[in-house]
């Protein structure tokens, strides 16, 4: 994941533009331009991955990136334009303009396990209120949205603007900023346009930030202000009602409708893309999560069995003890110029050493830290000497 250094928190102004990359205002790299792809929600179509996954063997690398916010990366890309024309035609980037904003985090097992209700129609609301704004195009690319069906794990995960649901019919929703609740709003027209009013409010608190947390604690309390007003009070829950999110979420699952749910890792975060397009052959809905998990749904047990045994010996980890379920890193040298070290050949050799882990770890090549999780772990940083420094964060 490519990204500029994070700012000290409560810096409102940036020196640089926001170079967050999209599909058609790639980043170029040291092996080439990169692309990023949006998906909300981490939501694909077999027929879109497929096509993902024949770009990236034709125009890229050969692999398919997860990220952090449960999007998709092409590296390496020889022909930027082809892999845009294939993004558009899979129907991954249905406007130009407003590509970048489509930062949009889900409860990945949303309508399918637990949760108080699917947020997926919300979400899916949300996205095409975003695309038919034209005030959206000035959002940030670093800018996140989050849907939580009520179970926590996006609230977690400090988006700008999140929505937590608190009841299904009608639905209602906390709104948070920043992580902080400011308010309750009813409907799903309600809850959208105060998601919005987050990522408007922020432009007209702090013309220029990128997030909320680039906020002072002045401008902050005036975007709460600004967002708050209008709201109902915050829903008081029971957290003894809320079931603990699934983590890591791979293996064998049973789906509340009875179907199964497959979840799975790749070794570094990198799906080859001949696996890739074996997976879209399976013809169910896969879902990408921000922890790097793939997701492949709605399953009947043979054809869970049947996609287990083809696919883990291609690469696919269902195996939650693997130290790949707590593993991940940014691409290192040579790929990135800013790198310290080649850090992906380091992790393998620190796998393949079977040397301990301290819960979930993070590899980076430099301070920028691209692509670290969104909770706590350990980050594992080069350094300018050779050495790794290790630091919980």
């Amino acid at each position: 994941m490519t990204q500029s250094p994070d700012p000290a928190p409560g810096t409102a102004s940036r020196e640089t533009a926001d170079r967050c990359p999209g599909v058609f205002s790639t980043h170029e790299a040291q092996d080439g331009a990169l692309a990023r792809i949006r998906l909300p929600g981490g939501r694909i179509r077999p027929d879109q991955l497929t096509t993902l996954a024949q770009a990236a063997t034709a125009h890229a690398d050969g692999f398919l990136e997860l990220t952090a916010r449960g999007n998709l990366q092409l590296r390496g890309i020889t022909d930027v334009e082809a892999v845009a024309d294939a993004v558009v035609s899979a129907g991954l980037a249905p406007s130009s303009s407003h590509d970048k904003v489509r930062n949009i985090e889900v409860s990945p097992l949303t309508g399918r396990m637990g949760g108080i209700a699917d947020a997926g129609p919300l979400a899916a609301a949300l996205d095409d209120a975003l695309r038919a704004d034209p005030a959206a195009t000035s959002i940030s690319g670093r800018f996140l949205f989050g849907v939580d069906d009520g179970r926590g794990d996006i609230r977690r995960r400090g988006a700008d603007a999140c929505a937590v649901v608190r009841s299904a019919e009608p639905v209602v929703a906390d709104i948070l900023v920043g992580g902080v609740a400011v308010g309750s709003v009813a409907g799903v027209d309600g809850i959208v346009a105060t998601l919005i009013a987050v990522a408007t409010g922020l432009q007209k608190v702090a013309p220029g930030a990128w997030r909320v947390r680039d906020l002072g604690v002045e401008d902050r309390s005036r975007l709460e202000r600004l967002v708050g007003e209008t709201l109902a009070p915050v829903v008081e829950s029971d957290e003894d009602d809320v079931p603990d999110p699934v983590e890591p979420i791979v293996g064998w699952f049973d789906q509340d409708d009875g179907s199964v749910l497959l979840g799975s890792v790749v070794e570094l975060g990198r799906l080859p893309a001949r696996l890739a397009e074996f997976i879209a052959a399976v013809e169910s809905p896969i879902v990408f999560t921000p922890d790097r998990e793939i997701l492949i749904c709605d399953l009947g047990e043979g054809v869970a069995e049947t996609v287990v045994r083809v696919l883990a010996p291609m690469g696919l980890i269902f195996d939650a003890t693997s130290p790949w379920a707590r593993l991940s890193c940014c691409v290192g040298a040579p790929g990135c110029g800013s790198a310290h070290a080649a850090v992906r050949e380091d992790l393998l050799a620190h796998v393949g050493a079977g040397l301990p882990l301290n819960g979930r770890e993070h590899w980076v090549g430099c301070e920028r830290r691209c692509g670290s999780p969104a909770g706590t772990h350990l980050s594992v940083q080069a350094t300018p000497d050779g050495e790794y420094d290790r630091r919980r964060r």
